[in-house]
C-alpha cells in the first residue's frame, strides 16, 4: 500500500475506484466483463491538492469564460510551467513564452498547419497514432524513421537510427514531429541524443514539435530532458507541448500548453487558435493545473514509486508467464509495449487479448508497419494488474 498525505488528506492507491458511473471512456467502452488497459489515464485519485483548489474554486459558484487566449493570460498557470521547466528540465522559458491550449493533441493538429501544404512531416515510429492523424487530417505529407528495437537479454529497448533519420529527410520535410518521453516505447531520452537530433534538425531546416506529455512520469535513474533547452537555437525553432493532465491524472479537464519562445511561432499559433475559433479553455482545467504544478509533487513521487513498482512486477510476470512476448521496460510513462511477433496471434494481439482474455490493450500501430505491437496500462491498483495479466496468461497458454 502507498499512502501520501497532504493536509490530513491520504491517497492509497491500492484502491479500487469504481469508474464505470462516472462518464468513463476508458471503462465504459467496453462490455463490463472487460478490464480496459487501452487509453492512456490511471484508476487513481488525482492529487488531494488538486481535489482541495478545484473544491475552493467551485464553492465561488460562477464559471463563465476563462481568461486565456485572445481576451487575455492566465499568468499563475504561465509562472507554474515557466518555473517547472527552468527547474526540472533544462529549458529557460518566460511565463509570457507560455502559450495555455486546449489540449496536446489540438496543438499537433496546429502544428501540421505551420509548414506548407507541399511540406512534410517527419515522425518516428511507431508513435502515437494522433501524429499521423493530425498530418493527415491537414493534408499533410508524412515520412518515417524507424526506431531500431535493440535487444538487451529477454527486452527490447528502442533507439534512434540516425543515419537512416537523416536519410528518411526529404527536400520538401520541414517539420519533425517529436515523442519525448516516448509513447509508446517508454525512452526517456538523454541529452546526448537529443544533442545529435537537433543538430540534423538545425542542419536540414526543420522546425521542432515536440510532444512533452509524460515528462513528469519519468522514472528514478532517467531524467526528462527538454530538447528546446539544448541551446537558444534549438528553442527557436522548437514548440513544445505538454499538460498537467498525464502526470496527475487530469485528462478530462483537456488542457495544456505550448512554450515557444520564438514569439513568430508563439503569435502564429494564437492566431491559429483564433481562427477555428477557440478562444478559452476550462475555467476548473486552468486552476488544476496550477494547483499540479505548484503542490502536486508529493503525490506524483509517491505515484512514480507505485508505478515502477507495477511496471517491474508486470515485466517479470510476462517474461515468466508469456516468454514469447517481448516488452519494453520504459524508463517513463506508465505504458508497457509487448511485442507479440513470436506469437500465434501476432497478426492482431490487441483482438486475441480482447476475445480471449477480455482484457482491452491499445494497438492501431498496424498502419505505422507494426500490428504485432500492444501496449498496455500498468498505471492501476495492483489487484487490477494481477487480474489483467493472470488473464492475459491462461489466453497465451490456450494459443
Amino acid at each position: 500500500m502507498t499512502l501520501i498525505g497532504h493536509e490530513e488528506t491520504l491517497v492509497d492507491f491500492d484502491e479500487i475506484i469504481d469508474r464505470r458511473n462516472s462518464d468513463s471512456a476508458k471503462w465504459n467502452r467496453y462490455d463490463a466483463d472487460v478490464i480496459p488497459a487501452w487509453t492512456a489515464d490511471m484508476d487513481f485519485l488525482s492529487p488531494p491538492a488538486v481535489t482541495e483548489a478545484l473544491q475552493r474554486r467551485v464553492a465561488h459558484g460562477v464559471f463563465g469564460y476563462s481568461a486565456v487566449g485572445r481576451f487575455g493570460n492566465n499568468g499563475g498557470l504561465q509562472e507554474a510551467v515557466s518555473e517547472r521547466y527552468r527547474q526540472r528540465h533544462g529549458l529557460d522559458c518566460a511565463p509570457d513564452d507560455v502559450l495555455i491550449v486546449p489540449g496536446v493533441v489540438s496543438g499537433l493538429y496546429a502544428m501540421s498547419q505551420y509548414i506548407a501544404a507541399d511540406e512534410s512531416i517527419l515522425i518516428q515510429t511507431p508513435n502515437y497514432w494522433p501524429f499521423f492523424s493530425a498530418a493527415e487530417t491537414n493534408a499533410r505529407a508524412t515520412v518515417s524513421a524507424p526506431l531500431v528495437a535493440c535487444q538487451e537479454g529477454a527486452l527490447d529497448r528502442y533507439e534512434i537510427d540516425f543515419d537512416a533519420l537523416e536519410a528518411a529527410i526529404q527536400p520538401h520535410t520541414r517539420m519533425l514531429m517529436f515523442c519525448n518521453p516516448h509513447n509508446p516505447v517508454g525512452r526517456a531520452y538523454r541529452r546526448d541524443e537529443l544533442e545529435r537530433l537537433a543538430d540534423i534538425c538545425l542542419r536540414r531546416r526543420l522546425v521542432i514539435c515536440s510532444d512533452e506529455i509524460h515528462a513528469g512520469l519519468t522514472f528514478p535513474g532517467h531524467e526528462h530532458h527538454a530538447i528546446a533547452g539544448i541551446d537558444p537555437e534549438v528553442a527557436a525553432s522548437t514548440v513544445t507541448l505538454n499538460s498537467s493532465t498525464k502526470s496527475y491524472n487530469l485528462a478530462g479537464f483537456k488542457l495544456g500548453v505550448a512554450i515557444a519562445t520564438n514569439q513568430e511561432m508563439r503569435d502564429w499559433l494564437g492566431a491559429y487558435y483564433q481562427q477555428v475559433g477557440v478562444y478559452s479553455v476550462s475555467a476548473l482545467g486552468l486552476v488544476a493545473a496550477e494547483a499540479a504544478f505548484r503542490q502536486g509533487q508529493p503525490w506524483l513521487d509517491s505515484l512514480l514509486a507505485y508505478l515502477q513498482d507495477n511496471r517491474d512486477y508486470a515485466i517479470d510476470f510476462v517474461l515468466r508467464e508469456m516468454p514469447a512476448l517481448r516488452p519494453t521496460c520504459p524508463e517513463a510513462t506508465y505504458l508497457l509495449l509487448l511485442d507479440c511477433a513470436a506469437t500465434p496471434f501476432a497478426a492482431d494481439p490487441v483482438q486475441f487479448f480482447l476475445d480471449e482474455a477480455r482484457v482491452a490493450l491499445s494497438g492501431n500501430f498496424g498502419p505505422q508497419g507494426y500490428p504485432n505491437l500492444a501496449r498496455l496500462n500498468f498505471g492501476c491498483p495492483r489487484a487490477t494488474l494481477s487480474e489483467m495479466l493472470e488473464r492475459m496468461a491462461a489466453a497465451y497458454a490456450r494459443a
